[in-house]
C-alpha cells in the first residue's frame, strides 16, 4: 500500500518468513536491495529486527532523477533507514558508476553507518535479442577512487558485472583508505519524500498544530465518522502558508484513537510530502503510527511520567524515531526554568541507555499564560537559552500557550516568538495561517542570522514561491466546479462523489464534468509530478480520485451518449517472466484517467496469451512493461511475435531498466512514466499535429 494490495503488516509476515528461513541457513548478515519503495524497505527492516541482531545493509535504487520510483531521494532514505536500524545504507542497480557517486556523495555528510555502492556495468543495450551490457571490468573498475572519496565505505556490482568485475574492483582498491562516518548523530527528520534538518544555524521550524479535534466540530464529525478530507486539507493548508513539520492528533472521546490515528498518517502522508510529529497520549496508539509511517518521525511528547516513561523510549528507540522532551513528572507543570532543566537532565540520562544523543532529543521549554504569571514568558525564556547555549539540544515552544486569556493574541505570540528566536529556539508549535507570526518568523531568522543572505525573506515578498494553482484553461471555474478540480489535484477520494452529485444537481453535464473539468485537473497533477512538485504518492491519490469519479459519471455519460473512455483503446502487460506490475497498474491509472479504454492482461503474461488478446481486442497501442533486465528481451520477442501474426498496432514499453534507445531498437515508443505514457498515447493515435478531442 499504497502502490499494491498488501498491507504493511502482511508484507513484514512475507519478509519475516523469509529472513528466519535464511537464518535457519546459516547466514552471516542481511542484505535487503534493489529496493524502490522505502516503505517496503521498512517492512522488510523491522522484520529482520524483530527476529535478528545480524548485520543488516539496506540498499535502494535510484532512478536518472535521483529518486526511487516512489519519490524518495538518497538523503531521506539514509535518515529514514539509518534511525530504524539499519548497519549500512546505500545504493544498487539501475544506474552505472559514474552515475551512481553523486548520489553517494549527497548521502555522505549525514551518514553515520557505512554507506554501500553496488553500481551495474552501465545502463543496458539490445544485442542478439538480450540486453547486453558494455561496461568490462577494466571500465568498471577505473571508477573505485572516485567512490573512495565520495565516501563509499562497501562497494560490489549489480547486473551486468562477473566475477572479474569485482577481482578488478578490490585491486584499484588496494591502498585507498575509505572514509569513516563524519557524525555520530543526526538531528533529522525524513518523509517518503522529503527531510527537514534542525541545525542550530538553520531557520526556525514551524510544526503545524491545526491536525487536532480540540475546539473543532467538523473535524470531530469526520473522524468519528472514519473520514480524514479535513485533516488532509489541513495538512496541505499548513504546508502551504509554511509548516516544516505537521503535528498529528486525533485525541478525543468515543474513538478508536489507535485506528484513527494510524489512518490518519496513512492519509496524509498520501497528500503531502513533510515530516509528520505523532502526538498521542497513548503508548499502543504511537506504536501504530510509528510503525506504518514511511520516514523518521517525531514524537510530541515523552514526559518523566514513571508509568509510560520507559514503554515510549523503547518505541522511539526501535522506530528511530526522534522525540520531544516534556520536563514534566507529575502532575504539577514545573514553573521555573531551573526546575524543568533538573527534570530535563534526569530524562536525558535515561533515553541514553537506549542509544539516544542529544541530537535526537527537542526539549519542549514550556509555555505558561503571561496573564496568570507575568514571569512565564521569562523563564521559558531562560529554558530555551539553556538548551541552545549550555546543555546542546534542540528547543520546542507550542506558541499559542503565552498568550491565554489577553486580547489581540497575535501581537503577543508574535512578539514572544522573536524573542524564543534571539534565545536559540529551534521548533515551534502554531498555526501558520497567522500571517504576523510567519512574517515575525521570516524577519527573524535573517536578523538571527539564520536565513542565509535573506533568500527565504526575499522570496516570500517576491511572490515567487510557486503556487499549486488553476490551470490556464480552468481559470473561470468557480463554486463547485473549482471544488472538484481541487479535489482531483489534492487527490480527495472521500468528497469527490459528493461533489459530483452537487454538480449534477445545479445542472453540469456528465461529459462537461470529465472534459473541462477533470480531465484538466489530472493532466496539471501530471505536470506538478513532471517538475517534482508532486511525487507518485500524490499522483496515485489524483488518478484514484479520478478513478472513483469516473465510476460515477459512467452512467450519466452513457445516457448523454458515449462513454469517458472514447480516445481509444490500449492493451497492457507485463512480459512473460517478470512479475512486476506497480508501473503498468500506474500507467493504466493514468490512461482511464485521461479517456482511454484500458485492457489490462496483468503480469507475466505468455506471448501466446499477449498475442490472442491483441488479435481478439484489435487495440490501438499494445502497451508492455518489465522491470528486469533479465525480462527485458522479452518485449522483443513479444513484438516479434505480434508481428509474425499480422498485428501493425503501435506499441508503447517502459519499465525501470528499460530506455529510450533500447525501445528504438525493438521498433516501440518509449514512455517513463504513467504522465509521459498519457502523451505519447495520443501522440500515436492522433498524430502528433492533430487536435486531441
Amino acid at each position: 500500500e499504497p502502490f499494491g494490495d498488501l498491507s504493511f503488516e502482511d508484507a513484514v509476515t512475507c519478509f519475516k518468513e523469509q529472513a528466519q528461513g535464511l537464518l535457519d541457513g546459516g547466514i552471516d548478515l542481511f542484505v535487503i536491495e534493489t529496493m524502490i519503495d522505502v516503505q517496503e524497505t521498512r517492512a522488510a527492516l523491522i522484520a529482520v529486527k524483530e527476529i535478528s541482531d545480524r548485520f543488516i545493509i539496506a540498499s535502494m535504487t535510484f532512478d536518472a532523477t535521483g529518486r526511487t520510483l516512489n519519490g524518495t531521494d538518497p538523503v531521506s532514505a539514509l535518515v529514514n533507514l539509518q534511525a530504524l536500524g539499519a548497519d549500512a545504507v546505500g545504493c544498487n542497480c539501475s544506474a552505472g558508476p559514474r552515475e551512481m557517486i553523486p548520489l553517494i556523495r549527497q548521502m555522505k555528510p549525514f551518514a553515520k553507518v557505512p554507506l554501500v555502492a553496488k553500481p551495474n556495468a552501465g545502463l543496458p543495450v539490445l544485442k542478439e535479442g538480450k540486453a547486453h551490457f558494455d561496461m568490462g571490468p577494466e571500465e568498471f573498475s577505473r571508477f573505485a577512487p572516485e567512490f573512495v572519496d565520495a565516501g563509499a565505505n562497501l562497494l560490489g556490482g549489480c547486473c551486468g558485472t562477473s566475477p572479474e568485475h569485482i577481482r578488478r574492483l578490490r585491486e584499484r582498491c588496494e591502498g585507498l583508505s575509505p572514509q569513516p562516518p563524519r557524525v555520530k548523530s543526526v538531528s533529522a527528520l525524513s518523509s517518503h519524500a522529503a527531510n527537514v534538518f534542525l541545525e542550530k544555524e538553520g531557520p526556525l521550524v514551524i510544526i503545524g498544530e491545526r491536525i487536532n479535534p480540540t475546539g473543532k466540530k467538523d473535524l470531530q464529525q469526520e473522524l468519528l465518522a472514519g473520514k480524514f478530507s479535513l485533516a488532509s486539507s489541513f495538512a496541505r493548508e499548513q504546508i502551504k502558508k509554511g509548516a516544516a513539520i505537521l503535528d498529528v492528533n486525533v485525541g478525543m472521546p468515543g474513538l478508536d484513537e489507535k485506528a484513527t490515528l494510524r489512518e490518519a498518517v496513512k492519509q496524509i502522508v498520501l497528500s503531502t510530502d513533510v515530516p509528520l510529529c505523532i502526538d498521542t497520549s497513548r503508548v499502543d496508539a504511537l506504536e501504530a503510527a510509528l510503525r506504518i509511517y514511511p520516514g523518521r518521525a517525531l514524537i510530541n511528547s515523552i514526559s518523566g511520567e514513571e508509568n509510560t516513561l520507559e514503554e515510549r523510549l523503547k518505541l522511539a528507540a526501535f522506530y528511530g524515531a526522534m522525540f520531544i522532551l516534556l520536563p514534566i513528572t507529575g502532575r504539577a507543570v514545573p514553573k521555573t526554568s531551573f526546575e524543568r532543566k533538573k527534570i530535563v537532565q534526569d530524562i536525558y540520562w535515561k533515553a541514553r541507555k537506549h542509544g539516544f544523543t542529544k541530537d535526537d532529543i527537542m526539549v519542549d521549554a514550556i509555555t505558561m499564560a503571561v496573564s496568570a504569571d507575568g514571569a512565564a514568558a521569562l523563564e521559558t525564556l531562560k529554558t530555551i537559552h539553556w538548551c541552545s547555549s549550555s546543555f546542546g539540544t534542540k528547543s520546542v515552544v507550542g506558541l499559542s500557550n503565552i498568550s491565554f486569556g489577553l486580547p489581540e493574541r497575535k501581537w503577543i505570540n508574535a512578539s514572544f516568538l522573536a524573542m524564543a528566536v534571539s534565545n536559540g529556539l529551534s521548533c515551534a508549535i502554531a498555526n501558520p495561517a497567522g500571517e504576523e507570526l510567519m512574517i515575525v518568523k521570516k524577519a527573524s531568522d535573517v536578523l538571527n542570522g539564520r536565513d542565509k543572505d535573506a533568500a527565504a525573506f526575499i522570496r516570500h515578498f517576491s511572490g515567487t514561491k510557486e503556487k499549486i494553482s488553476l490551470s490556464a484553461t480552468t481559470e473561470q471555474l468557480n463554486g463547485v466546479e473549482e471544488r472538484i478540480y481541487h479535489s482531483v489535484i489534492e487527490g480527495d477520494r472521500e468528497r469527490i462523489l459528493s461533489l459530483i452529485d452537487e454538480a449534477f444537481s445545479n445542472g453540469i453535464s456528465a461529459r462537461m464534468i470529465v472534459d473541462e473539468i477533470m480531465i484538466p485537473a489530472i493532466r496539471r497533477v501530471g505536470e506538478l509530478y513532471e517538475k517534482k512538485t508532486y511525487f507518485l504518492p500524490q499522483l496515485i491519490a489524483s488518478a484514484e480520485t479520478m478513478k472513483r469519479g469516473f465510476e460515477r459519471l459512467e452512467p450519466k455519460l452513457r445516457e448523454e451518449g458515449g462513454t469517458s473512455a472514447g480516445k481509444g483503446r490500449i492493451l497492457l502487460a507485463t512480459v512473460k517472466g517478470d512479475i512486476h506490475d506497480i508501473g503498468k497498474n500506474i500507467v493504466a491509472l493514468m490512461l482511464k484517467n485521461n479517456g482511454f479504454e484500458v485492457i489490462d492482461l496483468g503480469k507475466d503474461v505468455p506471448h501466446e496469451v499477449l498475442v490472442e488478446s491483441a488479435r481478439k481486442h484489435n487495440p490501438d497501442i499494445v502497451g508492455l512493461s518489465a522491470l528486469m533486465t533479465t525480462t527485458m528481451a522479452n518485449m522483443q520477442e513479444a513484438i516479434s511475435r505480434m508481428r509474425d501474426s499480422g498485428m501493425t498496432c503501435d506499441v508503447m514499453v517502459g519499465g525501470a531498466v528499460v530506455t529510450k534507445e533500447y525501445s528504438a531498437a525493438i521498433g516501440a515508443s518509449y514512455a517513463k512514466d504513467g504522465v509521459d505514457a498519457v502523451r505519447i498515447a495520443e501522440q500515436l493515435i492522433f498524430g502528433k499535429n492533430n487536435p486531441k478531442p
